[in-house]
């Protein structure tokens, strides 16, 4: 049976009702339509959704954000690594609750989320604007997909542009001077010559070295939040492995001296080395000891050792490819992204040696 509009009155006038089927065969309407036009505009509206398969049952959209959160949540603890999830929580705890946990999904507009984002961006950082608005329009893409909502009205917002980040690239004396003031020497030393993440660093065992073909087995991560330590798959999901230099072998060695295959090589039995604090452990002293003997040597974190091995690697004439590898990147894309100003003296090189190559062709033509 096709819906239908019928007038009926109000003290303030003549208003119409729509009435119409709904696709489990059950009956809905809404009425206050000021004019007929708009009753049967709606209407068509209505029928053309459930012919598509895209009809959304206002009453169900009748939920509130925060009705939806708690489920959407869950699902992420289940499929996510501890140090994503926590993210996302403090951004629906401290940013996206506050404004919308009380909002029906039928009140919500793109305006109210537009004018929501630019407060934020007033007094947050791009990141911190953009973590925060992914979690509000991942939860409407549920109620969208509920068939709650016809569309996600937080999708199509601008957002704000991330500042490049500042990194800081070690030359090879300056990783010698910080080792030589550091409690942690061959720590130091893996991480500005392998590319490990310190998490992925501090999880190494012995059995995860292989001394013969100086590869770094990566098989789990050790990662803080909120104060512990939790013990996991690498940041991809995969194992990947990791050549090592030669001369890294007697610091590895040194580091796994005593100890069983399955013994942590940096750490005290099963207890994890934790990352320093910023401010004021053991490689932030490490740091201003170095400082205080080169007033050129920068201010860096253990993650910034990741970075001092790509460009180490690129100088001695490293593809992005084997960077990409070493790195454990998704994608060579990342790694250019990331990286690819490092490339920039790659091209001079690559132009000085083809002007070699055509002079050297050029004298052997005469």
């Amino acid at each position: 049976m096709m819906g239908s509009v019928h007038e009926y009155s109000t003290v303030h006038g003549l208003r119409h009702l729509v009435r119409y089927r709904k696709p489990d065969g059950t009956h809905a309407s809404r009425r206050g339509f000021h004019s007929g036009a708009d009753a049967t505009e709606y209407l068509a509206f209505i029928e053309a959704s459930i012919a598509r398969g895209t009809y959304a049952d206002p009453m169900c959209a009748r939920v509130t954000v925060g009705d939806l959160a708690p489920a959407w949540l869950r699902f992420q603890d289940a499929v996510l690594k501890p140090s994503s999830t926590h993210s996302l929580r403090s951004a629906w705890r401290v940013h996206v609750e506050p404004s919308w946990s009380h909002t029906r999904l039928t009140d919500i507009t793109h305006s109210d989320v537009r004018d929501w984002v630019a407060g934020l961006a007033g007094s947050h950082g791009a990141t911190t604007v953009i973590r925060a608005h992914g979690v509000l329009s991942a939860i409407l893409d549920v109620a969208v997909r509920d068939r709650r909502l016809t569309d996600n009205p937080a999708r199509g917002i601008r957002m704000p542009k991330k500042s490049p980040q500042r990194r800081a690239y070690l030359t090879h004396a300056q990783v010698d001077l910080l080792t030589r003031h550091a409690r942690h020497p061959g720590l130091v030393l893996l991480l500005a010559y392998t590319g490990l993440r310190w998490g992925e660093a501090t999880a190494m065992r012995v059995r995860d070295v292989d001394t013969d073909r100086r590869r770094l087995h990566v098989q789990e991560v050790a990662v803080t939040v909120n104060g512990r330590i939790h013990v996991g798959s690498p940041k991809t999901h995969r194992a990947r492995s990791v050549t090592y230099p030669e001369f890294l072998t007697p610091s590895l060695e040194d580091a796994a001296a005593g100890k069983s295959s399955s013994g942590l090589l940096f750490g005290t039995g099963d207890h994890h080395l934790a990352l320093p604090n910023s401010r004021d452990g053991w490689f932030a002293g490490a740091v201003r000891r170095a400082q205080a003997t080169d007033p050129d040597f920068p201010r860096v974190t253990p993650h910034d050792l990741r970075h001092t091995t790509a460009a180490l690697a690129i100088r001695a004439g490293a593809n992005v490819k084997a960077v990409q590898r070493m790195l454990g990147h998704a994608s060579a894309v990342m790694t250019l992204d990331t990286y690819g100003h490092l490339f920039d003296d790659d091209l001079d090189n690559v132009a000085g040696a083809m002007h070699n190559a055509r002079t050297a062709y050029n004298q052997g033509q005469d």
